[in-house]
């Protein structure tokens, strides 16, 4: 009988085959530290063994809150090893927020990174905790696990036996773009199977590759690939800040990079800034390269071979041009992944111009990460991929795509009414989102389900394309369409603050965002932006005002999850006023 499914089994066997190579690098100012497996391993062992010395039991929830370190990694794998329910919550949550998921997920500890975020738990969250501890109190613990080993030499292995692949190994807290975060229960199972899954992907990773993880780890996707390393044997680059992956990049000089789309829109805005600012023969060289590059992807995408003479070309092109953007991302970029949101087909195909294949995935917390992807030898822009082996993929009768696998989760922890709602009784997942499915078995995904716009006229549109149209423009940071039950579309659109600003300074105009959202020249250029959208649109598709608004949306205000996904609700709440006077007569906002 084959041993069960676990998360201490997943880890063992890295162990056991990694030894003395690296499993982790962790920052020290420019310097990249390397943690062996075998020094992981030992961590590991003496954190469970300290929990277990303080009372820690299989069952019991227990939070962490913190960013992507190696102390949130090696106190995960510890918690699962004796049993216990991880319990992530994001670095950048407010108090109310924090006391919410601990509170509702009935957790009796939780791990702080540090002081500011120990100050975060209230009284009422406190108060229900037995362990409060930061990352400062971690040597104690380990401390204290290695005289408990000493004393009760068996107790881990009696722990770590007792685990079944059916039990819960973690809850994952949606970000609640649209209410409350549910609990998500995910079983040992469903994540050893997804990290085996990605690993038989051809071409995907390896045991010799690099990781950059910036990703919040109370994610699932960053959660994933924060496991997928240990199964596969990769070494893993923590990065706690996210706003540090520039620099990081040529540092570590990673071959993986999972990330949100916004990051490869940035780069993208960078990049096309760059060319765009380039004049003489450099220009010259630059749009000369650019129809190179394109020409040669149209051709792979058409699985076509390079006739010679555009091979020579594309050789000089990657030398002059392409090769100084790829040095920016470190030089060894293999396999860049997408996920979390929608990645922009412009945007994909500009990368693949550039020798940089960006792979588009899909999936959600409730199938543990997921279902589908474009992998390197099997891709499509503009899609999300066809499904990983072992999943089923069908469209309802109004177009939700729903899922079946054995990663779907167990359900929402304490809501057995929205677990319902997602569950079918023969084991389908709804997704909540419209796609379409090509003959060739790649998906496409339209918009969630409950942000199709109904228009005045009857008119349904998915706002989600007009937006990643529009920020791919250099001057637009983010935009928001509405239209819901109006006669026509509109938008809200925040400035690119860098960007601007250069432009600004090339006009003698101030920095000011706020100043600058009413100037009638950047109202010019937003609406050439708008402009350029709405001519490949159907009229009732296409933008007929737009309002820009004098700041970007933050996460500080709740209009960002932590993985950069908007929220809509929020947004539209914030902005109400705005969005009415969009639809006003006589409004002086932008036709």
């Amino acid at each position: 009988m084959d041993a069960p499914r676990t998360i201490p089994r997943l880890w063992g066997d890295a162990v056991a085959r990694g030894q003395e190579s690296p499993a982790y690098l962790v920052q020290h100012g420019d310097h990249w530290h390397e943690i062996t497996w075998l020094e992981a391993a030992e961590r590991v062992t003496a954190l469970a063994n300290g929990l277990l010395a303080r009372g820690v039991r299989k069952g019991d929830a227990f939070g962490i809150l913190a960013r992507t370190t190696l102390e949130w990694s090696l106190f995960d794998f510890a918690l699962a090893h004796v049993g216990a329910v991880t319990v992530p919550v994001y670095a950048n949550n407010s108090p109310a927020d924090v006391e919410y998921v601990l509170t509702h997920s009935e957790s009796v500890g939780v791990l702080c990174e540090d002081a500011e975020q120990r100050a975060k738990l209230t009284d009422a969250a406190r108060s229900r905790l037995q362990h409060v501890l930061r990352y400062d109190d971690l040597s104690t613990l380990e401390t204290e696990g290695r005289t408990y080993a000493t004393a009760h030499p068996d107790e881990l292995a009696r722990a770590v036996a007792a685990i079944d692949e059916e039990d819960l190994y973690t809850f994952i807290y949606t970000s609640g773009t649209t209410g409350p975060p549910k609990g998500c229960m995910i079983r040992h199972r469903n994540y050893y199977e997804m990290a085996a899954v990605v690993d038989g992907l051809p071409r995907y990773v390896g045991d010799d590759d690099t990781m950059l993880l910036y990703l919040p780890l109370a994610h699932n996707f960053g959660r994933l690939m924060h496991l997928v390393g240990p199964y596969v044997g990769f070494t893993i680059a923590f990065l706690p800040d996210p706003l540090a992956v520039a620099a990081a990049l040529p540092q570590v000089r990673p071959t993986i990079l999972p990330s949100v789309p916004r990051v490869y829109e940035k780069v993208h805005t960078a990049v096309v800034a760059a060319f765009d600012d380039a004049t003489g023969a450099k220009r010259r060289i630059v749009d000369w390269a650019l129809r190179v590059g394109r020409r040669a992807s149209e051709l792979r995408r058409a699985g076509k071979p390079l006739p010679g003479a555009l091979r020579i070309q594309l050789a000089a092109a990657d030398r002059l041009v392409f090769g100084h953007v790829r040095d920016r991302l470190g030089g060894r970029l293999r396999t860049p992944i997408s996920g979390g949101a929608p990645l922009s087909q412009e945007i994909a195909e500009f990368f693949d111009a550039l020798g940089i294949r960006i792979l588009e995935g899909y999936g959600l917390t409730e199938c543990t990460s997921a279902a589908t992807t474009n992998t390197p030898e099997r891709y499509r822009f503009g899609t999300v991929g066809p499904a990983l082996p072992g999943f089923e993929l069908r469209l309802d009768d109004d177009g939700e795509l729903l899922i079946r696998s054995e990663t779907v989760f167990a359900g929402y922890y304490r809501d057995p009414e929205a677990t319902a709602a997602v569950l079918t009784d023969d084991g389908w997942l709804r997704s909540g989102d419209i796609a379409e499915i090509d003959a060739d078995g790649f998906v496409r995904i339209t918009d969630r389900k409950k942000d199709i716009l109904v228009t005045a006229g009857g008119k349904n549109v998915a706002p989600q394309n007009l937006e990643n149209e529009l920020k791919t423009a250099r001057y637009i940071s983010q935009a928001i369409v509405v239209g819901d039950r109006r006669p026509y579309l509109a938008a809200l659109v925040t400035l690119d603050a860098d960007e601007i600003r250069k432009w600004a300074a090339t006009q003698g105009l101030d920095g000011d965002l706020e100043a600058l959202s009413r100037d009638e020249r950047v109202h010019g250029l937003v609406q050439a932006a708008v402009d350029e959208v709405n001519a490949a649109r159907s009229r009732f598709e296409q933008l007929k005002r737009f309002a820009i608004l004098p700041r970007d949306f933050t996460m500080e205000a709740g209009e960002i999850t932590p993985t950069l996904k908007l929220k809509r609700r929020a947004i539209l709440e914030h902005f109400a006023d705005t969005v009415d006077e969009l639809y006003s007569n006589g409004s002086d906002l932008p036709v």
